[in-house]
């Protein structure tokens, strides 16, 4: 649930309503993708299913057998992940207008009402609750918890007022491959906590380096990013703390065979050297740029392998 800010928001608009029905139909969905803010909901799909396979794959289930858990939990979840976000956009239209990059959102341009986002974010979470709780009341509790970190702990509390709001806001965007899981097996396994570990440790670096790249945007909003209250140097020591945190975590998967912990290792080597880079990087917004892309891949792959070496 961790906003990544990197999706484009912007919606065309017609002044001609009827005339045009096709763009204005475009503008509609457009507007309403950029609510739910797709990007993450579909970045955190990927998450919830690996949980969930993972977990049919290590209880000895079938995937066939368990289709209607499967898409309670990922429909449920996603829509939870598109209610909070929908709700992010009602919280921040305050400030959304002094970034660039959050400007064009619908809450900021007008052409959605405030009381309208802020209903739909509530129905969407409900809808979405309602369905976890229908595969465990361990999925529908932990999608609970996620909801209340990323909407009340983070968007409404830490991000105006902690530097330490990157944080916070990391163990929300940790919480979809918990909820894959326990939408499975309520018993949450320790594979299922290491899954969240490799969640939570992943974004600081990750959010970190995007926040370099928009730095003057949060100082003009006044939101205490890292970077912005302690300065690209510091940034750059957290991240290399956090992206050498991840080191141990694929040995608390043995049961996803050599194959996966050596590719795991090698990505965590490589993006650990690069972070290093940084210190001898002529050019911080390139090198924020770069180590922002290699996390978007980073996780990519190894979400992806983790199903991948299950099938074979």
């Amino acid at each position: 649930m961790s906003d990544p800010k990197a999706f484009t928001e912007a919606a065309l608009e017609t002044n001609q309503p009827g005339i045009h029905p096709g763009i204005g139909q475009n503008t509609a969905l457009k507007d309403f993708m950029a609510l739910i803010k797709i990007g993450i909901v579909n970045s955190n799909a990927i998450t919830t299913f690996t949980g969930l396979w993972l977990a049919i794959h290590f209880s000895g289930g079938r995937f066939l057998e368990n289709l209607d858990i499967v898409f309670l939990t990922l429909i449920g979840s996603s829509l939870i992940i598109a209610g909070s976000c929908s709700l992010n956009n009602f919280i921040d239209r305050d400030i959304d207008h002094l970034m660039e990059r959050t400007k064009g959102r619908p809450t900021v341009t007008g052409k959605v009402e405030p009381g309208k986002v802020m209903l739909l974010g509530i129905m969407l979470v409900a809808i979405g609750t309602a369905l976890l709780f229908m595969t465990t009341v361990t999925a529908g509790v932990i999608g609970l918890l996620g909801v209340f970190t990323y909407v009340v702990l983070y968007s409404m509390w830490s991000k105006r007022l902690y530097v330490s709001n990157t944080i916070v806001g990391s163990i929300s965007g940790a919480v979809p491959p918990l909820i894959g899981w326990a939408a499975v097996d309520g018993n949450l396994s320790m594979m299922a906590w290491t899954l969240f570990l490799i969640m939570f440790v992943w974004q600081p670096p990750h959010f970190y380096a995007l926040a370099m790249r928009r730095v003057e945007e949060y100082r003009a909003a006044g939101i205490p990013m890292l970077p912005v209250v302690k300065g690209f140097k510091s940034t750059k020591r957290s991240i290399v703390m956090w992206v050498a945190g991840l080191l141990p975590l694929p040995f608390l998967l043995p049961s996803l065979g050599v194959p996966f912990m050596i590719l795991a290792t090698v990505l965590n080597v490589g993006w650990l050297a690069m972070s290093l880079w940084g210190f001898k990087s002529g050019d911080d917004i390139k090198w924020a740029t770069r180590m922002f892309v290699y996390s978007l891949q980073y996780l990519t792959i190894l979400f992806v392998a983790m199903v991948i070496v299950t099938v074979f």
